[in-house]
């Protein structure tokens, strides 16, 4: 394990940055330092106590743990460097942090899973630079496409998740063109982790046009592990995705996503998957209600649709039993309310959200589940403050699972 004092001096550090930093200060205000040259500093701190309770496991988990993140981004003439270190420090550890050998255990640990292991690392390293055609970034990075259900940086874990890679984007008019090809993916996992990273081939390719109101995109993702091949697949798909406003204070929302998935590169599976999304909302009054159906398809239970590289908290559910698909595959029928609540005091920006899942499987006829959710978000000062619960009911799969969070994050 790196050492504790060294993700203790960066926390530090970075925290007191943050205490004596301006009321008004704004996250990525640059600091002009010339005409043509400004430095952007990166401070960005996460304190979060997580609990989990699992009937199936010994022990429940506790976990404090505080993450920073330092840095800064150089920029001129179009050109940007940009270095970010991370640190994450376990306050209280009486959790299994994903990492063997840990807390003393040389064993199965007795207690739940909380994926926020110890860690100091080089979280970003990258060149770009940016201009009217487009932009081009080389180095370790920070990639999210689209609502990140395919790629993206599983921002909800304290150990960001970031590529080895090179990204090319560009807008004509209403055309986008977004590709990228990455060499390593750096997981959330830490430092310390035989999973730090995983290495391959990565390819993502998304070509869309947006028509005032309407969005269509086709995208094509190529994963080819060099150790993970069980998860080396090839994917091709569309989406769509729209508002109409109707009145003053009205607005209807929909997505529709399908994609196929089939075995790629070095895979010793053979199988074929669908996945298909649809979900239909509106918003009035400050009422926000959705509803909507994903299901993540099987090959007669051969295999199943994966979603490897994706933030997969953000989908099926905050308690974290469906981050692989079951070989049987996953039908997840859900909805949706939240609702602006205003400021109340010092607290500003209140806003609270419920949400219900039905989980079945897509073969064998298995009634997995259901689960809710539900969390309170505000701000304090400069302050962001957010309580999360979330409470899977389990049939024939998983277990019961209850979690809770409340956490305090920061951004100068």
């Amino acid at each position: 394990m790196k050492t504790i004092s060294a993700i203790a001096i960066l926390a530090t550090g970075c925290a007191a940055l943050a205490i004596s930093a301006p009321a008004q200060a704004k996250a990525g205000d640059p600091v002009k330092v010339s005409e043509d040259l400004t430095i952007d500093p990166i401070i960005d701190g996460l304190l979060r106590y997580e609990h989990v309770d699992q009937d199936q496991i010994d022990r429940d988990a506790d976990a404090l743990t505080m993450r920073m993140r330092a840095g800064a981004e150089v920029r001129s003439h179009g050109f940007a460097v940009l270095a970010e270190a991370e640190g994450t420090l376990a306050i209280i550890d009486d959790y299994n942090d994903t990492i063997p050998g840990n807390n003393g255990y040389l064993g199965a640990e007795p207690y739940s899973v909380v994926a926020d292991p110890e860690s100091i690392e080089l979280n970003r390293l990258q060149l770009s630079w940016s201009g009217k055609p487009g932009s081009l970034t080389v180095g370790r990075q920070r990639i999210i496409l689209d609502n990140a259900r395919f790629v993206g940086n599983v921002g909800w874990r304290q150990n960001e998740q970031t590529f080895d890679a090179v990204r090319g984007q560009a807008k004509f008019g209403p055309v986008m063109i977004d590709a990228t090809y990455a060499m390593s993916q750096r997981t959330i996992f830490g430092s310390e982790s035989p999973n730090s990273h995983f290495d391959g081939d990565f390819a993502f390719i998304q070509a869309g046009v947006d028509l005032k109101g309407l969005k269509i995109k086709g995208f094509a993702h190529l994963i080819d592990y060099d150790t993970r091949l069980a998860y080396s697949s090839q994917t091709y798909g569309v989406l769509a995705s729209g508002s109409v406003p109707l009145g003053d204070k009205f607005k209807l929302e929909a997505s529709a996503t399908y994609a196929r998935q089939s075995d790629f590169g070095q895979s010793p599976l053979n199988y074929s998957a669908d996945y298909i999304q649809g979900e239909l909302g509106f918003s009035l009054a400050g009422f926000g209600v959705k509803a909507g159906y994903e299901e993540l398809g099987s090959d007669d239970g051969i295999a199943a649709f994966q979603t490897p590289l994706a933030t997969a908290h953000a989908f099926n559910g905050w308690a974290d039993l469906f981050l692989s698909t079951p070989a049987d595959g996953l039908q997840d029928l859900y909805g949706g309310l939240s609702k602006s609540l205003g400021n109340a005091g010092p607290l500003k920006g209140l806003k609270a959200a419920v949400i219900y899942h039905e989980f079945d499987s897509d073969t064998g006829g298995f009634d997995y589940g259901s689960e809710w959710d539900a969390q309170l978000g505000f701000t304090v000062a400069n302050y962001a403050v957010l309580l999360k619960y979330a409470n899977y009911n389990a049939k024939d799969f998983g277990t019961d699972t209850e979690k809770f969070w409340v956490q305090l994050g920061f951004k100068f």
